[in-house]
């Protein structure tokens, strides 16, 4: 009895169903989502694009607001600080008002002589509080009229003026700051009807030449 043995030309046995050209490797073809993922992504990035526009648009428009804001807002602070301080100068204005019948009484004593004693101190410290105020005397005599300050009660000529001056402070002028309580009432002269300021001058120096030499 002799042992058989498989011949060259027999094929070794393939499964049911198997195809010998399933065996040969073969190119991969992508899916359908693998081809739709780039197209994907394009449209998230404009969408993401389209939203950050819309949050830099609003961004820029709230900081708009926001500058806006604080600029009226510092408007605001220096409104009310010019309106406080305007109230300020008018309440002090009208309490000065009313000293001011003092202030001149004050004056006249000194100059007569009769600010003496207690009432002297008195006098001083009353002035140092309405300085401390902001309150300040003008009008001095020999200075340009001036009517904005000044208040003509009195009016003459000289021919020793070249412009209409105040030759008498009849009452002082005071103020605060910029404000003017009370112009200076004062005497006014004004230079002789057609005199030129020359002519005046020059007839001054005369005058002065002539009484400052003796006749021999």
């Amino acid at each position: 009895m002799t042992e058989e043995t498989p011949g060259f030309d027999e094929k070794p046995d393939v499964p049911s169903g198997a195809n010998s050209d399933d065996a040969e490797p073969t190119a991969a073809t992508p899916s359908e989502e693998e081809a739709a993922a780039p197209a994907g992504d394009v449209q998230q990035t404009v969408a993401l694009t389209a939203q950050l526009d819309q949050v830099r648009t609003a961004l820029t428009e709230r900081t708009g607001d926001l500058q806006r804001l604080q600029a009226e807002y510092q408007n605001y602070r220096r409104r009310v600080e010019r309106d406080r301080v305007q109230v300020k100068e008018v309440a002090v204005a009208g309490l000065l008002s009313e000293l001011l019948p003092v202030l001149d009484d004050v004056g006249r004593a000194r100059d007569h002589g009769e600010l003496v004693g207690g009432f002297k101190s008195v006098a001083e410290s009353l002035e140092t509080v309405v300085a401390k105020l902001g309150l300040q005397q003008f009008g001095k005599e020999g200075e340009p009229f001036d009517p904005t300050i000044h208040e003509a009660l009195m009016h003459s000529y000289a021919p020793d003026v070249t412009e209409t001056t105040c030759v008498a402070i009849l009452q002082p002028g005071y103020r605060i700051g910029e404000r003017t309580i009370r112009p200076a009432r004062v005497a006014v002269a004004e230079p002789q009807p057609g005199a030129t300021p020359a002519a005046a001058k020059e007839e001054k120096a005369d005058d002065e030449e002539s009484g400052g030499t003796e006749e021999v």
